[in-house]
């Protein structure tokens, strides 16, 4: 490591292009926690969204009214309205009508803004995933549910063990594109102050007035975390894949 860091200093006495983050300690480290918070933010969303898109889309296949409307509504209100105004709307909406609680003897809000972060691009997320979800389930023939539930399987079961693993294996592409979305949608809790990647690379040109070569950082970081994932959707992918059923 402080090989890089030598030479990127030394690229810098040369040539000008400032990566300060590969060669100054404290740049560095701001650097790896923003880098820390996105996976932070990534994960958690993804595996929160994943978890509404099910419930959901079993939700919204039921028979009864009252199940499926509220379903229909959160996905209707939550896929026709901009991720941003959603985030601002938890965060200085709701946010500000809840109790603040007392911390280390301070009144601080009851979430936090990267609470608020993860709740919002998780439904915002969630409801697309719902009717992908939905696609992947209405692509399982009736026959094979039919079946289960001669064999005694209840709806709710025949649902986890049986048709959900089937819907996924027919979804998993459009699920790839949006949980591919959700990684790079992650960027707009900056708005809301979240110290993510974004945040960090920007207070970093903001010091050193590197702008250009710390954009570069941030355009490479996104392409390697999207690349990761989309290799490992594509794993998945290869995984679940029955010879003879459709992917």
């Amino acid at each position: 490591m402080q090989a890089i860091g030598d030479w990127f200093q030394h690229l810098y006495e040369t040539t000008g292009l400032n990566f300060s983050v590969f060669y100054d300690a404290y740049d560095w480290g701001r650097y790896f926690s923003g880098l820390k918070m996105t996976l932070l933010l990534s994960v958690t969303t993804i595996l929160l969204s994943l978890v509404i898109g099910a419930i959901g889309a079993l939700l919204q296949g039921s028979p009864s009214m009252l199940l499926r409307l509220p379903v229909n509504a959160f996905v209707v209100m939550f896929r026709n309205t901009p991720p941003l105004v959603q985030l601002f709307f938890f965060y200085f909406g709701l946010g500000t009508m809840l109790p603040a609680v007392e911390a280390a003897g301070m009144r601080v809000p009851l979430l936090s803004n990267v609470q608020w972060a993860i709740i919002s691009l998780s439904l915002f997320a969630g409801a697309f995933n719902v009717e992908i979800f939905r696609s992947g389930i209405e692509a399982v023939p009736r026959t094979t549910l039919e079946a289960a539930e001669a064999l005694g399987y209840t709806r709710l079961k025949a649902y986890i063990h049986i048709v959900l693993p089937l819907a996924i294996r027919v979804c998993l592409p459009a699920l790839n594109n949006n949980l591919v979305n959700l990684l790079k949608t992650t960027t707009l809790a900056y708005a809301i102050a979240v110290p993510e990647t974004l945040y960090a690379v920007k207070q970093i040109w903001s010091e050193s007035q590197n702008v250009f070569e710390m954009m570069v950082v941030l355009l490479a970081t996104y392409g390697i975390l999207v690349g990761v994932l989309v290799w490992l959707m594509h794993r998945w992918e290869r995984a679940m894949h029955i010879p003879g059923y459709a992917r």
